[in-house]
């Protein structure tokens, strides 16, 4: 069996990935991981995720731990997942990254470590969010540039990063249907703007709330009609499922970065 860790341990997902991982018979749970400052640490994860104890405590990273497992599953900060990453690559650990947030410098610093572990991220691990990029892609490009591009996202109360980090793939799928930069084309925030929209911008709008997992819709707007495409995850289970697939994936690659097109072969 594969020896995992489970970094964000204490979170909504973290949590649900020790579920997950208890559950599999591909994966054991070797560690838990969480911040210094979390109030957590010391607890079981296994009682924390509310399956009764598992004999792994919630604690601050730990070179042992990496050294010892197969694969981190990695659902933190972005700060915590690019240091995850330069401690996994010194232990050849596979790393997958499922933090939303991560910006496009620390996306180039995850480059330089995956020469040495293979690495696989994704802000969005639901199998269904995949074909969703598919089909964003081919209506932007069949479509073209008469129709404007909005997208849409909603989200639990406690999630800190907005847009999403789903939300931010999805523009950079549309940028590259459009031949286009996001950094230039994307648009946050329109209080207090009094111009017209700009052609080919890409809006961006979110939603905080209740213990929504994650609604995305990327509307695409024409003259006398508009195309809607929207994927809801129901609950975290979807997002477990693509993780585990994720860190199988990795652990029987060679270094490199991958993401959900390498998982699904496409």
């Amino acid at each position: 069996m594969l020896k995992a860790i489970i970094s964000g341990a204490a979170g909504r997902m973290g949590r649900s990935l020790v579920l997950g991982v208890q559950e599999s018979n591909e994966f054991i749970l070797v560690g838990a991981i969480e911040s210094e400052d979390n109030e957590s640490l010391g607890l079981d994860a296994g009682e924390l995720a509310g399956i009764g104890k598992t004999g792994v405590l919630l604690s601050p990273i730990d070179e042992s731990l990496i050294e010892q497992a197969d694969v981190m599953i990695d659902f933190s900060s972005p700060a915590a997942s690019i240091s995850n990453a330069e401690i996994c690559s010194e232990f050849d650990t596979a790393l997958v990254i499922g933090t939303t947030g991560i910006d496009f410098e620390q996306e180039d610093g995850l480059r330089k470590w995956a020469k040495k572990v293979p690495i696989f991220m994704s802000p969005n691990m639901s199998l269904g969010m995949s074909m969703l990029y598919r089909l964003v892609e081919s209506a932007v490009s069949t479509l073209g540039k008469d129709f404007d591009v909005e997208i849409f996202e909603a989200h639990h109360s406690g999630k800190k990063d907005a847009p999403s980090g789903t939300a931010l793939r999805l523009g950079e799928v549309v940028a590259a249907a459009r031949e286009v930069d996001l950094k230039e084309k994307a648009v946050f925030d329109r209080s207090g703007d009094i111009r017209s929209r700009e052609p080919d911008s890409i809006g961006f709008s979110s939603v905080r709330g209740g213990d929504i997992a994650g609604d995305h819709t990327v509307i695409l707007a024409g003259d006398g009609e508009r195309l809607e495409l929207t994927h809801r995850a129901h609950d975290r289970r979807n997002f477990v499922h693509g993780a585990l697939l994720a860190a199988s994936f990795v652990c029987a690659n060679q270094p490199g970065l991958y993401g959900m097109s390498d998982l699904l072969g496409k």
